[in-house]
C-alpha cells in the first residue's frame, strides 16, 4: 500500500461536536469521513504529472453508522483507495470510536466515497487517475462492478429528482396536524463561505453535515425525543457548488417502520450574485435515524399519518428500501456467523 493511497486523521469530539444528551452529530463523521477521502484522493491523483487537480465528491454508498461515538471520545478516520477507473477512485473509509480512559475501542463508522478530479485551470475539465496495484485479478473485478453499479445508479437517481419542493409549513401551524409529513418538514438556509471551501468549491462533507442537521429536526419534530443518525442511503452530488452560493437544505419524511424513519434531504444552490444561473438541484441522499430513551435504547416511533397520492408513493418507495436493507442486513449477519 503506498503512502499516496490510505491515509489516517483522528480528533478528540467536543461539546460542540455532539447533541444535548452527548451523541455526536452524525453530521460531524459525515464531514470527517469526506474530509478524509478527499485528502486521500487529491493526492493520488496529484501523484502524476500534468495539471494540478482537485478530487471532487460525487457521491457516498450507504453509510453505517453501527454505534453512537461521544463526547471525550476519539474518531480515528482510516481511508484507502481500493478502485481507480479512467477518470474516477473509490475510497473506502473506517471510523473506529476510541474510549481514553479505558483504550477501548469500537467500529464506528463504514463508508465507500466516489472522487473525480478536476483540473484547477479548468474545473469541467475532468483529469486522468493514476492506476492503483490490486492484490488480485478478483479484487479488481470486484471493484469494477462497483464502479458500473454506481455509475448507472447516479444517472437514474440525477433523472428522479428534479422536482421543486414546496415550502415547508410551519409546525407550530395549529392548523397543521401532528405526525404529518408537513408537520415535520423542514428547510434550512445556508451561504456557503470561505471555511466551507477549499479552491472556491464547496467541501461535500460541509454540505453533508447541514444535510444530516436538516434530517435530524425532521426527526426530532416527528418524535419530539432524542434522535441520532443510524444509517444514509447513497448521496450523490449532482452539481458542483461554488463559494457564495446559497444552499436551500430541504428535508421530509418518506417512510416510517416501528423503530426508524427514512428523510429524503434535497439541497438546492444558487448564486447570490449571478443571478442568470437560476436555482438548481445539486446534491439529494436517504438519511435513516433513530428515537432513543435516555439509556441510549430504541424506542418506537409514531406512525407517519400519510396524505395525498404522491405522499403514499414516496412511503412505499420508503418501504421497498427498508425491506431490502433489512433483508441485506440479515444476510450480511449470517454471512459472519
Amino acid at each position: 500500500m503506498s503512502v499516496a493511497s490510505s491515509l489516517q486523521l483522528c480528533r478528540l469530539m467536543r461539546p460542540d461536536d455532539a447533541n444535548i444528551v452527548g451523541n455526536v452529530h452524525g453530521g460531524i463523521i459525515l464531514k470527517m469521513i469526506e474530509e478524509a477521502g478527499g485528502i486521500v484522493s487529491t493526492r493520488h491523483c496529484n501523484t502524476q504529472s500534468g495539471d494540478r487537480c482537485l478530487a471532487a465528491l460525487v457521491r457516498v454508498e450507504k453509510t453505517e453508522f453501527l454505534c453512537p461515538m461521544f463526547i471525550g471520545e476519539v474518531a480515528h478516520v482510516s481511508a484507502e483507495i481500493t478502485y481507480t477507473s479512467k477518470h474516477s477512485l473509490e475510497v473506502q473509509v473506517n471510523v473506529m470510536a476510541e474510549n481514553i480512559l479505558t483504550g477501548a475501542k469500537k467500529l464506528s463508522n463504514k463508508a465507500a466515497l466516489w472522487y473525480v478530479p478536476c483540473s484547477l485551470q479548468n474545473v469541467d475539465k475532468i483529469t486522468k487517475v493514476p492506476p492503483i496495484k490490486y492484490a488480485s485479478e478478483d479484487q479488481e473485478e470486484e471493484g469494477r462492478r462497483r464502479y458500473e453499479a454506481q455509475k448507472m445508479e447516479r444517472l437514474e437517481t440525477k433523472a428522479k429528482i428534479e422536482e421543486v419542493v414546496p415550502m415547508p409549513p410551519n409546525p407550530e401551524d395549529p392548523q397543521k396536524e401532528q405526525y404529518t409529513v408537513g408537520f415535520s418538514q423542514s428547510s434550512l438556509i445556508h451561504l456557503l463561505g470561505p471555511s466551507d471551501c477549499t479552491h472556491n468549491y464547496v467541501h461535500g462533507g460541509a454540505t453533508m453535515k447541514l444535510m444530516d442537521e436538516v434530517a435530524g429536526i425532521v426527526a426530532a419534530r416527528h418524535c419530539n425525543t432524542n434522535v441520532v443518525t443510524a444509517s444514509v442511503d447513497a448521496i450523490n452530488f449532482h452539481r458542483k457548488i461554488k463559494k457564495g452560493c446559497v444552499v436551500t437544505v430541504t428535508g421530509r419524511l418518506t417512510f416510517v417502520s416501528n423503530k426508524s424513519m427514512e428523510i429524503e434531504v434535497l439541497v438546492d444552490a444558487a448564486s447570490l450574485v449571478e443571478a442568470e444561473g437560476g436555482k438548481y438541484r445539486a446534491v439529494s441522499a436517504f438519511f435513516t435515524f433513530i428515537s432513543l430513551d435516555k439509556f441510549n435504547k430504541p424506542l418506537p416511533v409514531p406512525p407517519l399519518k400519510i396524505q395525498g397520492e404522491e405522499e403514499q408513493r414516496r412511503f412505499e418507495e420508503g418501504k421497498a428500501r427498508y425491506l431490502q436493507n433489512k433483508a441485506k442486513r440479515l444476510a450480511d449477519k449470517e454471512r459472519q456467523q
